[in-house]
């Protein structure tokens, strides 16, 4: 167990700007920590998943939470592969239980990675609420429980929202747009085109992307600093829409999650430079 200067930090790093705005009246902020999931765990309509899987699940997990394995994004935001992704997930989904009228609340181990992109997965399937739990399991101070979870499967099907997963063809046609700000949050060499992934073809960045690397927007891994010095760093009021990229859509999916908490509209591109480097077409800035 932490002491309490470590739960305390972890208290005081994750301010949810939505929590200010959402706790209230049944809405969800986007982003929870520890201390938000000790004072509503139980409510009635709210669901929380463990998204590490079912073995770690029977280990250990938050009591009444479900295992619910989602996956993440592939690198690719064709339409075709999309819509058979949402229905993979949205099948997942009924399987699980989930209906889509619950407010749904997602946590991993500790960092995210899995949490963030279960979040954009069950958000592209249509779940219309859901949550990233900041820290995971590694935040939480209170009590496991442990065995296995029954589940019950339901016959709700959801409707795909594909605006949730932003596709190179949206990019392309946005570059101009002054109300979106693309988002590099891969290293400076990466950013540059000086380094970078051998797989990719080519070496750069989007055209008018910014530059800040993912974990800078963090106080510890999944835990993201104050709302006030990430909206600082980004320089952007909050409120602003803001698309994530880095070379596969992990960090990206996690570096959205940040921006989320600090009350910007932030989705992650999970094709990010693997895909868009494929793309002779699309234009690139060294």
């Amino acid at each position: 167990m932490r002491d309490e200067a470590e739960r305390k930090a972890d208290s005081e790093a994750v301010e949810v700007g939505a929590r200010r705005r959402g706790a209230e009246g049944g809405t969800l902020p986007p982003v929870v920590d520890a201390a938000w999931m000790a004072e509503h765990l139980g409510e009635d309509g709210l669901l929380v998943a463990d998204v590490r899987g079912p073995n770690a699940h029977i280990r250990g997990h938050l009591p009444g939470s479900i295992p619910l394995v989602l996956g993440s994004p592939a690198p690719v935001t064709e339409r075709a592969v999309l819509e058979e992704l949402a229905s993979e997930v949205g099948l997942r989904l009924r399987r699980h239980g989930v209906t889509g009228e619950e407010r749904l609340v997602l946590y991993d181990g500790g960092d995210c990675i899995g949490a963030c992109s279960s979040y954009q997965l069950a958000a592209l399937a249509g779940h219309p609420e859901v949550a990233v739990m900041a820290g995971g399991l590694k935040a939480w101070q209170g009590e496991l429980a442990q065995g296995v979870t029954e589940l019950e499967k339901n016959r709700n099907e959801l409707d795909p929202k594909f605006e949730a997963v932003p596709t190179f063809e949206e990019l392309a046609g946005r570059l101009d747009d002054s109300e979106l700000t693309i988002l590099d949050v891969r290293r400076d060499d990466e950013y540059s085109g000086k380094g970078g992934y051998p797989c990719d073809p080519r070496q750069g960045h989007i055209p008018g992307a910014q530059n800040v690397e993912a974990g800078d927007l963090f106080a510890r891994p999944g835990v993201p600093l104050p709302a006030e010095e990430i909206r600082e760093l980004v320089g952007l009021p909050e409120g602003a829409e803001i698309v994530t990229y880095c070379h596969s859509g992990s960090r990206s999916a996690v570096a959205a999650m940040a921006l989320r908490s600090a009350g910007y509209r932030a989705r992650n591109y999970p094709g990010s430079w693997h895909e868009w480097s494929r793309h002779d077409e699309l234009p690139l800035e060294r």
